[in-house]
């Protein structure tokens, strides 16, 4: 009852359009480290159940036992068959192997991609990603997946120094195709304690990839959209 009052009073602060889950959506993440693990304690706080992964399943349990006993630790296979909405929190390098070894899993999902694509680290894929943009090109390897980029576009040193600190909240970018996914995870954004600003569409999210005038801006949310040129709300 406790719970229900408070996600009451919660959605009546929030414009419709991100109104929070009904209930506990299952939250898988590709990735156990700092994005991953930080990620998954912020939505467990908030009532999401998590299933953390990593190539190495040891590293995922590791980090599960830290955050408590709503989180559990799989393969990347079992945490795309738990979530019903999937996090992307491995090197950008990662992802052309992650699309073909969960090829068919994730279709349908809502699929949160965090991964920055770095030419010195992650090879020609992250050239390719920086040239077309990060969103298209994670798409691309992610057919029938409904990617919206989130969370990429600060460290996540900032993201646990500044998750619901008192307001004005750090404003934090959006971008994907699907209105329905967007809605999910700007509730999701939200809910970490964060101010949800939707850029646009998938092509859109290059305006917040590393190199670009909104990676790392730290601004509440009036003034990134300012920043990218999107109009006040």
């Amino acid at each position: 009852m406790r719970r229900r009052t408070l996600l009451a009073g919660l959605c009546a602060l929030l414009p419709a359009r991100l109104a929070l889950a009904a209930q506990p959506l299952r939250i898988g993440t590709i990735g156990a480290g700092h994005v991953g693990s930080t990620l998954a304690g912020l939505w467990l706080r908030a009532g999401h159940p998590v299933m953390l992964s990593a190539s190495d399943i040891g590293s995922a349990r590791s980090a599960a036992e830290v955050l408590g006993s709503n989180a559990q630790a799989g393969t990347p296979q079992d945490a795309a068959r738990f979530g019903d909405v999937v996090l992307l929190a491995v090197p950008y390098g990662a992802l052309p192997g992650l699309g073909a070894s969960l090829h068919g899993l994730l279709a349908g999902k809502i699929v949160i991609d965090a991964c920055n694509p770095y030419p010195w680290r992650d090879g020609d894929i992250a050239r390719t990603a920086r040239q077309q943009g990060a969103g298209v090109v994670t798409q691309s390897l992610f057919p029938g997946a409904h990617v919206v980029r989130a969370f990429n576009s600060e460290d996540m040193s900032t993201i646990q120094a500044e998750a619901h600190r008192t307001p004005p909240l750090l404003g934090i970018p959006y971008a994907g195709d699907d209105p329905a996914s967007m809605r999910t995870v700007g509730a999701l954004i939200a809910e970490a304690g964060f101010d949800p600003v939707a850029v646009g569409p998938l092509a859109t999210a290059r305006l917040f990839q590393p190199g670009s005038n909104g990676f790392e801006a730290n601004l509440t949310a009036p003034e990134l959209r300012t920043r990218l040129g999107l109009p006040r709300t």
